[in-house]
């Protein structure tokens, strides 16, 4: 247990159907993608109260999180009968908590949800937190709201049914808990090998950076303050990740973070004086496990348009989330234009494109 919300369940079948016979709902649906309704929902449904819920399932992948498949789900509500009383459970990544977070939010005006995250991503950022979203005119969670569930189960054992790619993806946001927590959490998730099948040791860490999360969520749900800390690495990365799109080749949504990570903390060590020294190790870490964004000068206008997107935003001027050292946080930095082209050079040539 993390907190009231967040459940680290040892035994999910048990855990959630207890927590079910606590509420009062009329109905139950439950929303999964193509994976999870193959390789999680049979864990789900053999709790009683959901063997007959109805379920939709959605393609897998980010490409899908969009206001066309949010048409499809409101009409799956609406045919099935669901009222404001009603109850939904997303059982899937990042994508589907984010995109049913949201249906949850906007149908009747607000319905019950449950988290059920299946990946390391949606399990320490994308299911905690209460941000719900979807992609919209080719930008990144561009629609969305507040809205938190009822509940987040996180099942470890789920993170047995992952590929390498998947699991790098969600240790990419750890890596940003780590950077803006402490030098100690830095130093346990840096020497931890993705790679190494310890997954024991894995979930140990996985249960301390969902704490982190939670933490700075609980001091400002609403991102007006020290919530922005966790969007280090995510204006330059979710540039990356719409480029991606835009190019047919979609990135992962952590190999983009892990990829911002690189240009803001060189940002950071030129706007806040981050250790070279440090920004040297943490590259290096990270050109072990991710596979480079290619990419070439010829992308800096757009990326640095969708950079004007963000939502961090204010006045037009774009807002990093920077660091002086590890743990330290510094939000609403402005970087001029030609500085943020030129960590955009660093990342092209710490990563050798």
């Amino acid at each position: 247990m993390v907190d009231r919300n967040v459940v680290i369940s040892k035994d999910l079948k048990v855990e959630l159907a207890a927590y079910l016979d606590t509420l009062k709902y009329d109905k139950v649906f439950i929303l999964t993608d193509e994976n999870t309704q193959r390789n999680c929902y049979p864990e789900v449904r053999e709790i009683p109260s959901l063997s007959q819920a109805p379920v939709y399932t959605v393609g897998a992948g980010d490409l899908h999180k969009n206001i066309e498949e949010v048409t499809r789900l409101w009409t799956f509500l609406s045919e099935g009968r669901a009222s404001r009383n009603s109850l939904l459970i997303n059982l899937g990544g990042g994508m589907i908590t984010d995109m049913g977070g949201f249906v949850g939010a906007t149908f009747k005006r607000g319905i019950q949800t449950i988290n059920v995250p299946t990946t390391l991503m949606a399990s320490v950022d994308a299911a905690v937190g209460g941000k719900t979203g979807i992609n919209f005119n080719g930008l990144k969670n561009e629609i969305g709201s507040f809205y938190p569930p009822l509940r987040v189960f996180i099942y470890n054992l789920f993170l047995r049914t992952l590929d390498r790619d998947n699991i790098l993806s969600g240790y990419a946001e750890m890596i940003k808990h780590a950077l803006i927590s402490s030098k100690e959490v830095y130093a346990a998730v840096f020497s931890f090998d993705p790679d190494s099948g310890a997954l024991d040791e894995l979930d140990k860490l996985v249960a301390q950076s969902v704490a982190i999360k939670e933490r700075i969520v609980e001091e400002d749900p609403k991102e007006k303050g020290i919530r922005k800390a966790l969007n280090l690495g995510h204006t330059i990365g979710h540039a990356y990740e719409s480029l991606s799109f835009h190019k047919k080749h979609p990135l992962l949504h952590g190999h983009a973070v892990a990829a911002g990570l690189v240009g803001e903390l060189y940002l950071s060590h030129k706007v806040c004086g981050f250790p070279m020294n440090e920004l040297s190790q943490i590259v290096y870490y990270l050109k072990t496990y991710y596979a480079p964004f290619i990419h070439d000068c010829d992308d800096y206008v757009m990326l640095y348009e969708l950079m004007t997107h963000d939502k961090k935003n204010e006045g037009g001027i774009i807002n990093f989330t920077l660091l002086s050292d590890i743990g330290q946080v510094k939000i609403n930095q402005s970087v001029d234009k030609q500085l943020v082209f030129g960590a955009l050079d660093f990342y092209r040539e710490s990563f050798g494109i």
